[in-house]
């Protein structure tokens, strides 16, 4: 694998990988129907974006590309551990279309004109939000510990008893907190890593309800326990684990939707989506749906870890590093209303049709709210368009846990020059989003959900 990744340019060869053979496609990229896009992958598998063009996965591609097969995966080589004495030097591979805010620990997104050639983010493709380095945990071996305040009593389960349980399976979108964190940086810096606007994704995750698990194990509605403390199996040099907590009420309700999820689009977990079991919380920041699940906890206190108690938490635009407390702000729970422009990208040059440009993107909003409604403006707001929602759950369910796709044609008024263009959405509970991230601007860089504006070119 390391002889295919060093292989990411037209320089040194673009190699690719599909199954486990290795193909040299170097000169194939210039005929390539889809252009450059196909250097996205440059280095690394295929598959994710075959995944998203379901056009390659014929007969006649397939035959094509033995033409330009090299040879084939060491399986023995694929698997060779890393450097022990790093923390990070067992890390899984990635693919080399991430784009890393952070390499240790590992952070990245993808691009994002790629989120919106599918309703569902391929797994290869999900951004990564890691706080520590990723636990290798042996599937076999695994044990989840439940405890806490109304249960009959303690116990481990292990991944097979945990896949006993009924199986559901829910469509949502999960974002990071410091999703779009580089806008809400030009109006004053702030700490966090310098995400751009797709540390967000969409995916059918699969595993047990949180509800039926713990009604199973004797938990009643008048539980005294008032939070659901989730610990991962990811720690610190002093072995303490990322941690974070949501309210019982969430945890309890069916309609909730919280999974001890054990698939992610119809697949085991990946290492760094959080093999084997993670929790996937609906509706709610990122940072709650703990990965590598260890341990649940039923209590009366929040979870008492870093992320809950001194991060993830917003604060008005006067506070800065010496005046503020923590203590004095909840920890973020449901998401605010967002929304991105996706294609083109910043400084594109796009070219005008029909008098129209063409604009795509995706919006969601936290608590299960719907997206009813997307607006789009090519002169800074005195004009507005409404987008045509291409991709939406259309069951009756109350909540609305996935994300929405939109696109629209938007006219435009001159022939040539540059111009910005805005985009908005509203969500069932007519919640909108602010104008300007300088209205919404905290030190952590959290929640920054502004009007998404680029400038383009047109021509």
């Amino acid at each position: 694998m390391k002889d295919v990744s060093e292989h990411s340019s037209r320089e040194k060869g673009v190699w690719v990988t599909y199954g486990r053979g290795v193909y040299d496609i170097t000169h194939f990229v210039g005929k390539h129907p889809g252009g450059d896009k196909i250097m996205m992958a440059a280095g690394g598998s295929v598959e994710p974006f075959w995944t998203l063009y379901g056009v390659h996965k014929k007969p006649e591609i397939l035959a094509m590309m033995e033409a330009y097969r090299i040879g084939n995966i060491d399986e023995v080589e694929a698997v060779t551990p890393g450097d022990l004495s790093d923390p990070y030097g067992n890390e899984p591979r990635r693919h080399p279309a991430l784009r890393p805010s952070s390499e240790k620990p590992y952070n990245a997104e993808p691009p994002p004109e790629l989120l919106v050639e599918s309703f569902i983010t391929p797994q290869e493709l999900f951004y990564v939000r890691n706080h520590l380095p990723v636990p290798e945990v042996d599937a076999e071996t695994y044990e989840l510990e439940i405890s806490g305040l109304g249960l009959k009593k303690d116990l481990k389960l292990s991944l097979k008893d945990l896949k006993k349980f009924p199986k559901h399976t829910v469509t949502a979108a999960v974002q990071c907190a410091g999703n779009r964190r580089s806008e809400m940086t030009k109006v004053k810096p702030v700490k966090g890593l310098n995400w751009g606007h797709a540390a967000i994704g969409n995916a059918t995750w699969t595993g047990v309800k949180l509800c039926d698990l713990l009604k199973h194990l004797g938990l009643k509605d008048d539980t005294t326990a008032l939070h659901v403390q989730f610990e991962g199996l990811d720690t610190d040099v002093s072995n303490t684990p990322y941690g974070a907590s949501i309210p019982i009420e969430k945890a309890m309700d069916p309609r909730g939707d919280v999974l001890l999820a054990y698939e992610m689009n119809g697949e085991p977990l990946s290492r760094d989506h959080g093999f084997p079991v993670r929790a996937i919380v609906p509706g709610v920041v990122g940072a709650r749906n703990v990965k590598w699940l260890g341990r649940i906890v039923l209590s009366k206190d929040e979870s008492d870890s870093h992320w809950q108690q001194n991060d993830y938490k917003g604060f008005s635009p006067g506070v800065d590093w010496d005046t503020v407390d923590f203590k004095t702000s909840p920890a973020i729970q449901e998401l605010p209303v967002v929304s991105a422009i996706c294609t083109p990208a910043e400084g594109e040059k796009v070219k005008i049709v029909n008098g129209k440009i063409d604009v795509k993107g995706y919006a969601w909003s936290g608590g299960g709210r719907k997206i009813i409604r997307i607006d789009v403006s090519c002169d800074r707001g005195a004009t507005w368009h409404t987008a045509q929602l291409t991709d939406q759950n259309s069951d009756r369910h109350p909540h609305h846990w996935a994300w929405s796709l939109w696109s629209a044609q938007i006219p435009v008024s001159v022939k040539k020059g540059q111009m910005e263009v805005w985009v908005k959405a509203v969500d069932s509970s007519y919640n909108t989003q602010p104008e300007d991230f300088k209205h919404i601007w905290n030190l952590r860089g959290v929640l920054g959900n502004a009007y998404h504006k680029i400038k383009v070119s047109v021509y």
